[in-house]
């Protein structure tokens, strides 16, 4: 087991993490920007090390200073988190050349599933089923409509190297793929270095499915079900389920045996995520995430079993701690994602918290690193907390999701909790009777 962990990251995840090393009995050291000199997992590590001024560039994405602030600390290992240096590979090989275990899969793993064309090729070789498109970048327009008028329209281009919904453009004809290709390819040349794209079908009324994998990398993969994501705004995730109310107990047995076995042939280590579309009872893959999700909680709701701790001892060699047959599912949860953001624009709203006051009960959890008092920078992702309900069936954890939100109070920014309360109420939502477009339809309709 290690015996220091540097947390390389900040906020809510910064926290968690620092909980669990604590768990296990290990030294903890945070990293800080300036900006968060005051933030609660700094005030908790056992060290902590000022590694620049607040743009992440210079600070949290800065790799010297994070490889330097292992070597003063002595740290063995690192914990990236999510976001930031989570999935960069050259940030895995330079700790490992000086001797730091990343507490995450290989650089090579990472490369392969961060690169978008490869990752859907990979798939395809491992027997999880894709979505009909190209085989790799499209070349030029020709190309494009040679392959679109194959699988037929409405398709989609997304950009190799992206993520977030940019580079991602949908043409519904043949008319529309021009336009598409050409602001794809410049989307994504602006946000990743990378102008290649490709092309896939495009789904029309999709849910988001996503199973929870763990590799030991020797051989041997789990699947901890799977989770909902399909409540979306721009492509980014806004409330989570587990396990998915549009899914039967077939269904989910079938695709997470498909994921374990596809992780356990790739030799892949630690967690990951294996992302889908599904639609009239299929599923595409979409793409892996070589990381911790934000989403983690609601897994380990059902489950019982802490991620962070699994990820940890993994990459310390010590092997997963559970085989399929000890992985039972009970009851449902739901996660919310608490930003700092005005419930309607979705506007960032930095400023300071004057009073914060969580929820509790039975089936209640708390992610924040946030507290009365505390100044919210305007440099960073607003997410301020997670709210993770768990009840015995999906309708005591609605219920308990409502008395929980009438309970969090945030005072002094604006957040996001009123659309949840909001959302808590919809017949569409009771019923779990929604796709990945309809929060963006459902706000258009409020404007």
């Amino acid at each position: 087991m290690f015996q220091k962990i540097l947390i390389a990251n900040r906020g809510e995840i910064a926290l968690r993490v620092l909980r669990a090393a604590k768990e296990l009995g290990i030294q903890t050291v945070a990293v800080h920007s300036t900006a968060d000199a005051d933030a609660m997992h700094v005030r908790l590590a056992d060290e902590s090390v000022c590694i620049g001024p607040p743009p992440s560039r210079d600070s949290y994405l800065n790799i010297h200073q994070i490889v330097a602030a292992c070597e003063i600390t002595g740290a063995d290992a690192v914990h990236p988190g999510y976001g930031f240096l989570s999935e960069n590979a050259k940030f895995a090989d330079i700790l490992a050349a000086h001797n730091i275990t990343f507490i995450g899969p290989s650089g090579d793993h990472i490369r392969i599933m961060g690169d978008k064309i490869e990752a859907k090729r990979t798939a395809k070789r491992l027997g999880i089923p894709v979505v009909p498109g190209s085989e790799g970048a499209v070349s030029d327009e020709k190309e494009a409509k040679r392959i679109a008028a194959e699988i037929g329209y409405p398709v989609i281009i997304k950009a190799s190297a992206g993520g977030g919904g940019r580079g991602m453009k949908v043409a519904l004809t043949e008319a529309d793929l021009e336009i598409a290709l050409a602001t794809a390819r410049s989307e994504a040349g602006a946000a990743f270095g990378d102008d290649a794209v490709y092309i896939e079908k495009y789904l029309q009324k999709p849910r988001h499915i996503e199973v929870q994998i763990f590799g030991d990398g020797a051989g041997k993969g789990v699947h901890l079900g799977e989770r909902d994501c399909s409540l979306q705004r721009r492509h980014q995730k806004v409330w989570e389920e587990a396990n998915s109310p549009a899914l039967n107990a077939e269904e989910r047995s079938r695709i997470g045996d498909i994921c374990a076995n596809a992780v356990a042939n790739l030799g892949y280590s630690g967690a990951g995520t294996i992302e889908f579309l599904y639609e009239n009872g299929e599923f595409y893959f979409i793409e892996m995430n070589t990381r911790l999700q934000v989403e983690h909680t609601i897994t380990e709701a059902i489950t019982g079993i802490d991620l962070v701790h699994e990820q940890i001892r993994v990459a310390s060699g010590g092997g997963l701690s559970v085989t399929q047959n000890d992985i039972r599912f009970h009851g449902h949860a739901i996660e919310c994602r608490i930003n700092a953001e005005d419930p309607r624009t979705f506007v960032p709203s930095p400023g300071t918290i004057t009073h914060f006051h969580t929820p509790g009960g039975l089936g209640i959890r708390v992610d924040s690193g946030v507290y009365s008092g505390y100044r919210i920078p305007p440099y960073y992702d607003s997410l301020i907390g997670k709210l993770i309900v768990h009840g015995r069936n999906r309708v005591e954890c609605m219920m308990r999701l409502r008395r929980a939100l009438d309970e969090f109070v945030v005072d002094g920014i604006k957040t996001t909790l009123p659309l949840f309360r909001e959302l808590v109420g919809n017949p569409d939502i009771a019923n779990g009777d929604y796709d990945i477009h309809w929060l963006e339809k459902h706000l258009a309709k409020g404007e």
